[in-house]
Order: C-alpha cells, then structure tokens, then sequence
C-alpha cells in the first residue's frame, strides 16, 4: 500500500466505488502542474509530460488495480480504460442521490448546520452524476421542509426574498444561535429569580462605613486629623459638658455606635429593638415597668416540676427548722 502521507487525495479503489471523486480530483491536479492535455485524445504532449501524467494517475490507484494495468505506458490510455470500466457508477450513484434528495427534510435535523453538511453532500453526487442543482430549488425545498409548528417563520423568510440559498442559511445559522443563547440564559436560574450574591458580598445599608471629610465644630480638640486621630491644641479649661468651638478639617475613617443590623438586637433595659443598651434614652419609669414585666418569665435551665400545680409553695416551707435558743443549747452541751 502507498503512503498515505504522500498522497493527495484518496486512492482509487478496486470498486469503483470513488470513481467520480477521484476522477474529478485527477483532472484538477494535472490542470494545476499544465499536463491536463496528457489525457484528452490525440493530444501531442512530450513524452516527459505524457510520463508525468501516468506517474500521477498510477501513484492515486490501489496497488491491486496498479497491477492490472502494468502493461499500460500512454496516461490516455489508462484514462480511458478506467473511465470506461468504473464510468457506469453515475447510473448507480444517481439513483441513490435522488432518493436522499426527494426524502431530505430540514425538520429531520437538530441543528441547521446539519442540515446543511447533509444538503450539499446529496447535491454533490446529483452534480457528478450531471444534474443541475439551483438556488431556486434549494431554497424552496428548504421552506417546504420545515417544521408545521414554524409556519410563520416560514412565510417570513418568504417574504425576505432570498436569491441565494446561502444568504438564508446565513439567517437561519443567526436565528438558531440567538435561540441557544436564550435557552442557556433560561437554564441558569428560574425566571424572576435574583443571582446568588458571593459569599464575600456585603450588603450596601447594613455595612455602611463612615468615610467622609469636611468641616465641624465641638469636642476638646481642635486640629487636622485622619480617622478620629490627629494634631490639634487641648484646651484645659474648657467644662465637659459644654461644646468646644474647635474647627477643623480631617478625613475621618470611622462607624457610629448603632449596630449594623438593629433589627436583630434588643436593648436589655427596656425592650426596644432600634437601639443598644448603652444608648438607651428610655424614660426610668418604663424602664422600671419593663424590667417588672419579664420577672419570672424566664425559668432556671435546672428547674423541674413534678405536676404542674402548687409545686413551689414556699408559704407552707418552714426553711429553719430550729430555734436560735436550740443552737445556743447545743453549743452550751458541747
């Protein structure tokens, strides 16, 4: 067997069964290197040119087909011995190709490029065997093949009026990808649902941070600064509770005493969730309610009842069962 590697295209084989591709393959190979007049009939090629020609349809048969035709020196020659002996295939292939042809159905394929591979190999046998394939009968067997449930999209390609067949597969290729797109964007998460946030995702109201700089009055210190630090003057003989009149200007990096999420916390004294303890204004008197209201509310981790009823009357315990005088008489005896 010869090697593959050097050859050009596939070999003839002893069937036949490539005839016409590879035919069609010699004819454009020796067109490319100037020998094509080696194989018409009564050409007058050199012998140098007559031997390459047989060189190279030798080299592109079987090696079981090369050795009946060992006796064969003219290029013609064995052209034409082939083409008569393996010619007969356009009768066998035609048929063949007509039936594919007649049955091929756009609705039969997943895809469009499918469709289209299945398609031009159907018409490239019809086309060695002869026959003449148009524009106009590939694009109405494209639209009488497709889907009943397409039918609109049907009458609008119509109504496009495509010239050429490629121009609506073009169409239909674009078509077909934007649909894949849309069901890949469907297939990621259930309509009217949000994207899971990251897990590093922090949400924007409860992780507020105080970054900011300007200008402000009060306080014991009185400078330039950055982050609730800086240079300024103290003044000594200013009251705590009466405000500074310092000005400064500084760039501040720092959070307010609220909690982040005020929502989840109650103030322990008086029972309000928009603020901690330590910041509690709550009036001392509903303090003093609250603080009233959930005695006895929460019971001991080790309490047990026995039944539910009267198990804690400690009016009827006697919880000293002596006297101070029997304890001193005891200590007397002793």
């Amino acid at each position: 067997m010869p090697n593959i590697a050097n050859l050009d295209f596939e070999p003839l084989s002893v069937k036949g069964d490539n005839y016409l591709q590879w035919a069609l393959d010699i004819e454009i190979s020796l067109g490319a290197k100037g020998l094509e007049e080696c194989i018409v009939e009564g050409n007058e090629s050199s012998k140098k040119d007559n031997a390459k020609a047989l060189m190279m349809i030798r080299h592109h048969i079987e090696e079981s087909l090369k050795a009946q035709y060992l006796t064969v020196s003219n290029p013609y020659e064995l052209w034409k011995e082939l083409k008569s002996r393996y010619n007969h295939q356009k009768t066998v292939i035609l048929p063949e190709a007509m039936y594919e042809w007649t049955h091929l159905r756009i609705q039969d394929f997943k895809s469009v490029n499918e469709y289209n591979s299945a398609l031009f190999r159907i018409v490239s046998k019809m086309r060695l065997c002869g026959e003449k394939i148009t524009d106009k009968q590939l694009l109405e067997k494209t639209y009488q093949t497709m889907s009943s449930s397409n039918m609109l999209l049907q009458q609008q390609y119509r109504q496009k009026g495509f010239k050429t067949y490629s121009a609506l597969i073009a169409c239909l290729l674009l078509a077909e990808q934007n649909n894949e797109l849309l069901m890949k964007n469907n297939d990621l998460r259930p309509p009217g649902t949000k994207p899971v946030p990251d897990a590093h995702h922090a949400s924007k109201e409860g992780s507020r941070s105080s970054f900011g700089r300007g200008r402000g009055r009060g306080g014991q210190w009185r400078g330039r600064g950055r982050g609730g630090y800086g240079r300024g003057r103290y003044n000594p003989y200013e009251r705590p509770n009466q405000s500074s009149n310092g000005r400064g200007r500084g760039r501040g990096n720092g959070s307010t005493t609220r909690p982040q999420n005020t929502g989840n916390s109650v103030c322990h004294r008086c029972g309000v969730s928009n603020h901690w303890a330590k910041n509690c204004r709550t009036p001392k008197h509903l303090v003093d309610l609250y603080q009233e209201s959930i005695k006895g509310k929460n019971p001991e981790a080790h309490m047990v009842y026995k039944d539910g009823e009267d198990d804690f009357d400690h009016d009827k315990d006697d919880l000293m069962e002596y006297e101070t005088s029997d304890i001193l008489k005891n200590d007397q005896v002793d």
